[in-house]
């Protein structure tokens, strides 16, 4: 009896073994993907110094010092008032020297603004892909552009690891003003509170709309309700909103065109509908009340946008008018009610 049970117990294990390695030669480049990206964390968690430490580097820029001084406060405002979780993040920092360190892929439909989603065990899809090195990050670009896809590579200024990892200061963030810096903070602070499997719209959604109102709320409880800090960031927030609008907007304009187009039209044909729409989007930016226009018009135009710079922003800002009507409607404007109900509605990674 006893050897039946050991050689049963061993016909579990090799089958086990067997569907391991199924799953490793057919997920081969997940597997290694995932490797790259747990190696390339924790050579940024290995090398990051607690705050303290690094505020007391002589080496270090004193300018990179004044927001690093402000972290603990804005944490505790984080926490206290918003109704972000507790957590340890950010109590540590890790000189980046100057240099990108994450690379971000994206791609969309040539002619549908339908994003390429990549699907990850446990924490489901995402419609973007980083790298710790940019030419991994170029290699994939230029496999999906073989597929037809519109792409687009950006860096990312900060990231949220979702409660894996303890998230440190990246040196680049620091170089943000004040309020800036609160926004960046709040948004992936929100990330670790409450991040949504296989819904990336409603998650960059809900931090961008927190982290806003969050870094708002933060200049009013620090300085006032008047105060210098908080009349620029508004303005600031007032273009990049006008902009946000328009962009969103013509996202919508340009996804009804692509829907009207023939399945008869050559691309050749497709392409030139599709440049002359978004031209014209980009050319109506010249009617916006903002600030500044000749500098941000120049901008948008210079970026030469494809379908990946409309997805990002529905991505990113589609639906803040949506969240801003729930905050007002639903919640009296309080945002740590809002977040509080969320995070009991909505199941959390």
């Amino acid at each position: 009896m006893k050897k039946q049970l050991m050689s049963f117990v061993k016909k579990i294990f090799v089958g086990i073994g067997f569907a391991v390695i199924i799953f490793l030669l057919i997920n081969y480049d997940l597997v290694m993907y995932g490797i790259r990206q747990g190696k390339g964390q924790l050579e940024i968690i290995r090398n990051a110094r607690p705050n303290n430490e690094v505020l007391d580097d002589p080496n270090f820029p004193d300018s990179l010092k004044a927001n690093l001084k402000l972290v603990g406060d804005i944490k505790k405002f984080a926490f206290d008032s918003l109704g972000i979780n507790f957590s340890k993040n950010y109590s540590k920092v890790y000189d980046q020297k100057g240099k990108e360190l994450m690379f971000v892929v994206t791609a969309c439909k040539p002619y549908k603004l339908e994003p390429k989603e990549w699907k990850f065990p446990l924490i489901g899809s995402f419609s973007y892909k980083g790298f710790f090195d940019r030419e991994r990050a170029q290699a994939l670009e230029s496999k999906l552009i073989e597929q037809g896809y519109d792409t687009n590579i950006r860096t990312a200024g900060g990231w949220s690891t979702l409660g894996w990892f303890e998230d440190p200061i990246l040196s680049n963030m620091l170089n943000d003003s004040e309020a800036d810096f609160a926004e960046l903070i709040i948004h992936e602070l929100t990330h670790g509170t409450l991040f949504v499997k296989d819904s990336i719209r409603f998650n960059e959604n809900l931090a961008t709309f927190i982290g806003i109102k969050g870094a708002e709320k933060y200049l009013r409880w620090k300085y006032g309700d008047e105060n210098e800090k908080l009349t620029e960031y508004q303005s600031q927030w007032n273009n990049r909103n006008l902009l946000s609008k328009h962009i969103v907007n013509g996202a919508r304009y340009l996804n009804e065109t692509y829907l009207d187009m023939s399945e008869d039209l050559t691309i050749g044909e497709k392409e030139k509908i599709k440049r002359a729409s978004i031209d014209m989007i980009l050319s109506t930016m010249d009617t916006l009340n903002l600030s500044n226009k000749p500098r941000y018009l120049d901008y948008y135009k210079r970026l030469n946008p494809n379908n990946t710079f409309f997805m990002s922003y529905l991505r990113y800002r589609g639906d803040l008018d949506l969240l801003e009507n729930e905050l007002t409607s639903k919640y009296n404007g309080d945002i740590k009610k809002m977040l509080v109900d969320y995070k009991l509605k909505f199941p959390s990674l």
